[in-house]
């Protein structure tokens, strides 16, 4: 699992792209992606599945800002990205992801 960010320079946003390999899926059919951009949705549409058989997403997120995430594959089994600039425990008793667009 990846991520890379691009800070605009045009305006005040970060694309942030979000991947996980195939063997990173292990044989999941679906990835989302779910934080606090997008209201933690089980029902957000799903990462572009790639021709190497992992998922993909861009998504823009304001800049000067920390958000919480996490990955879902399949609708049930959560993963953590491991290029997440921090941790935070959740109520749950488990680890969210950071994202800090703060530059």
């Amino acid at each position: 699992m990846s991520i890379k960010k691009q800070f605009l320079k045009s305006k005040p946003v970060c694309k942030v792209t979000f991947k996980v390999s195939a063997d990173d899926a292990k044989g999941a059919s679906q990835v989302q992606i779910l934080g606090d951009f997008n209201g933690w949705d089980k029902s957000a549409a799903p990462m572009k599945v790639l021709k190497t058989g992992g998922f993909s997403q861009m998504i823009e997120l304001e800049s000067g800002k920390e958000y919480q995430c996490r990955y879902l594959f399949d609708g049930t089994i959560w993963a953590n990205e491991a290029d997440a600039d921090a941790k935070v425990s959740n109520e749950f008793d488990e680890m969210n992801d950071v994202i800090s667009t703060i530059q």
